[in-house]
């Protein structure tokens, strides 16, 4: 290739990488785009934010949502509003009952909009028709202000605005797995956005940006760093710089959290021992909680892996998780700090069934956790699956502070590569039912309205993000981002959505161009369930890294890191018994679920080979009339053929998408196609191996054996981490 035609490729990747407006789209934005609206669309936005009215002196919170709200109204309306004293008309006031007395005149819902919820409503003041953002506190002023942003994304009508809201859930968090050195352990868009060689001294805009996208969706903690951590993160140096990165995030409302590595007093001060009874501990540790608080006098708490894939714990002494996650909580109870201690456990030991081991470990603790504690357990019994049925502490533990985890990032649903919007998933653990009570929801039970009592209430997700442009590795896992900061804020919303409005803030406000996206989106997490993991399969992927195929994997340490533990299948049947003939994992749950969960006839057939092995031959009503293994091998079809339209829809969408993006997911698209081929035949294979049952009539045979399929390696896949 010579230099000339270099040049010239690179300058047409450029010009097509602009929209009309000349904007390179490039992801780095997010939602928070503000593209420059029609002119239909742009005078109503001038007539309603011809200035900004808001107390002065501004304190740093209140000026992050001045500057957001001048941010965008330049860039979609092409003026940017002043800031003044008095109202005039089409003014957006930013008010609070201290700063405007007025407030208490126009029937808002203050009392429900607590510390952090905001209202909008267009009112007339003083004979002036303005638009008032209205809150109890600053941070509310500050999501309201990007409430009201959004709402002129979506097209609202801008003149007959009335609603409010308020956060559900105490703490919406984010729990990122990031490394000293920068690695991110199950990453896929690159190294970590912490740069920790340059903190404190070098703060770059990219985190005053994270923290604008994350205050937009009302998120307002963040754990810097992974939970299978280093102690020298609790060192003073370390404590620096993240109380650097503290001071940036403070003014969009994030409070910044650290995992604590259990073993710290051992390693950092030389202690013989870390048991969390020895008063040689105790004194450690609030030392050290002292010392954090000095450097950021906000910090939020610890978070806790403890005594979980090889990782150190209270339990090293004999001792309980209450006993370590209650000494914790005594050192930081004087700060107002929280202890999350994570419930993700397994045993180094072979247990009858690694699903049963969270519940049989935490369940006799309930009630003896400090009010200060939130046990954090992850959504299903196993570890953040394409499908799981609701963990089964959610309902048993009435006394104990529970907080939900989800992964954001997808270590089990095809990492950055495949398009995988998980509101759905989401959604379907947040509404189920628990059935301890009336209405026992998961999301009832998580944002403890079922309790009533005032504790603590938190949802996490592990962070998908990293340096990458477009911070999560492609413009679709942006969705998932999105979609857990709205959902840790109103559990009570619909996935789809929440999809429609992600669609028309990245894409278009087009409603064909909506519904055609929507729809992609919303089919896409159940074709990974299809093609990887159908009807209750479940850790069928590859060993380690977790990246393609392995059904076939039997030879590792310890037996519950094997996928043959998962599927057991042999010559008569498939799927992992937890009935009453087996593992009897469903009676940690609700009688309700131990008996429908109980029974083959009556689990749903998403749920099946988890709940049950079954015969090859078996034909059940909801498969109709298709045996066992044929309806196995149709869902990977029907998978696969999910892709293959996927692909079509979207190629149909290019002209009203940027060339840029446009060619960029239809490559990863072409990857997921590939690759959901890869995983249909590849697992087709190494079952029939087992089964020797003949394909069903008109199946496609699989493009390998099972033995080639056994001998692919991946060394170098992305997310290992350090």
């Amino acid at each position: 290739m010579t230099t000339m035609f270099k040049a010239l490729a690179a300058l047409m990747l450029a010009l097509l990488a602009h929209t009309a407006h000349g904007q390179t789209e490039d992801g780095y934005d997010l939602w928070l785009r503000y593209r420059a609206l029609p002119a239909e669309a742009r005078q109503p936005l001038q007539a309603r934010s011809t200035a900004l009215v808001a107390a002065e002196p501004a304190s740093p919170m209140l000026r992050a949502a001045i500057n957001e709200l001048k941010r965008g109204v330049a860039q979609m309306s092409g003026r940017e509003p002043p800031l003044v004293q008095a109202l005039q008309d089409g003014a957006l006031v930013l008010a609070t009952p201290a700063t405007w007395p007025e407030l208490a005149r126009l029937s808002l819902p203050m009392d429900a909009l607590g510390q952090e919820g905001y209202a909008l409503r267009s009112v007339t003041l003083d004979g002036h028709a303005v638009t008032l953002i209205a809150a109890n506190t600053e941070r509310g002023l500050l999501y309201g202000s990007f409430a009201w942003l959004r709402a002129v994304q979506l097209g609202a009508d801008l003149a007959h605005l009335d609603e409010h809201a308020a956060p559900k859930v105490q703490w919406r968090m984010l729990n990122h797995w990031d490394n000293p050195d920068r690695s991110v352990e199950r990453g896929y868009a690159g190294l970590s956005i912490w740069d920790w060689q340059g903190l404190p001294d070098i703060r770059r805009q990219r985190y005053v940006d994270y923290a604008r996208a994350n205050a937009s969706l009302g998120i307002n903690g963040t754990v810097l760093n992974n939970v299978n951590t280093k102690a020298e993160m609790l060192t003073e140096p370390w404590l620096k710089k993240a109380a650097a990165l503290a001071d940036v995030l403070r003014p969009y409302g994030i409070r910044v959290f650290l995992s604590a590595r259990f073993s710290a007093p051992k390693e950092l001060a030389g202690l013989p021992t870390a048991d969390p009874l020895d008063p040689r501990v105790h004194a450690w540790w609030r030392a050290k909680a002292d010392e954090v608080y000095r450097l950021i006098p906000d910090f939020g708490g610890f978070l806790v892996k403890a005594n979980s894939e090889g990782e150190p714990g209270p339990g090293d002494y004999g001792r309980s998780h209450m006993d370590g996650a209650n000494m914790l909580a005594e050192a930081l109870a004087p700060h107002h700090g929280l202890v999350i201690w994570r419930a993700f456990v397994y045993s180094e030991t072979d247990a009858d069934d690694r699903a049963k081991q969270a519940y049989g470990e935490f369940k006799p603790g309930d009630g003896r956790f400090a009010p200060n504690v939130i046990l954090q357990v992850k959504n299903g019994p196993i570890d953040f699956q394409p499908r799981e049925p609701f963990h089964p502490l959610f309902g048993a533990m009435p006394h104990t502070n529970l907080g939900l985890e989800f992964q954001i990032t997808k270590e089990y649903l095809g990492f950055a590569t495949h398009l995988a919007y998980l509101g759905p998933l989401f959604e379907e653990v947040l509404r189920a039912d628990t059935h301890v009570a009336d209405d026992a929801t998961v999301a009832r039970i998580v944002d403890g309205s079922l309790y009533g009592d005032g504790r603590p209430t938190l949802i996490a997700g592990v962070a998908n993000i990293g340096e990458d442009r477009d911070w999560c590795g492609s413009d679709f896992n942006q969705a998932n981002w999105y979609v857990f900061g709205r959902m840790a804020w109103d559990p009570e919303l619909s996935a789809d959505a929440v999809a429609r409005e992600w669609i028309a803030q990245t894409f278009s406000r087009a409603p064909r161009v909506v519904d055609a996206i929507d729809k992609i989106m919303m089919g896409s997490r159940e074709a990974v369930v299809d093609y990887m993991t159908p009807i209750g399969l479940h850790h069928q992927m590859a060993t380690n890294h977790h990246y393609g195929p392995g059904p076939w994997v039997s030879d590792l340490a310890r037996p519950e890191w094997n996928p043959t533990y998962y599927n057991k299948a042999d010559l008569n049947g498939i799927g992992f018994d937890r009935g009453a003939t087996g593992s009897q994992a469903v009676a940690q749950y609700a009688p309700y679920w131990a008996e429908r969960w109980g029974r083959v006839e009556t689990t749903p057939p998403e749920l099946l080979l988890w709940f049950h092995h079954v015969g090859w031959d078996a034909k059940l009503a909801p498969f109709g009339g298709r045996t066992v293994w044929e309806e196995l091998v149709h869902r990977y079809d029907a998978g696969v053929q999910a892709v293959v339209d996927m692909r079509r829809a979207w190629e149909a969408l290019a002209p009203d998408i940027d060339a840029r993006r446009h060619a960029e997911v239809a490559g990863y698209l072409a990857i997921q196609e590939r690759e959901a081929r890869w995983w249909r035949d590849a697992s087709i294979a190494y079952f029939q191996s087992v089964n020797r049952r003949p394909l069903p009539v008109g199946v496609v045979a699989p493009a390998m054996t099972v033995e080639q399929y056994r001998q692919l390696k991946y060394s170098f896949a992305p997310g290992h981490g350090s």
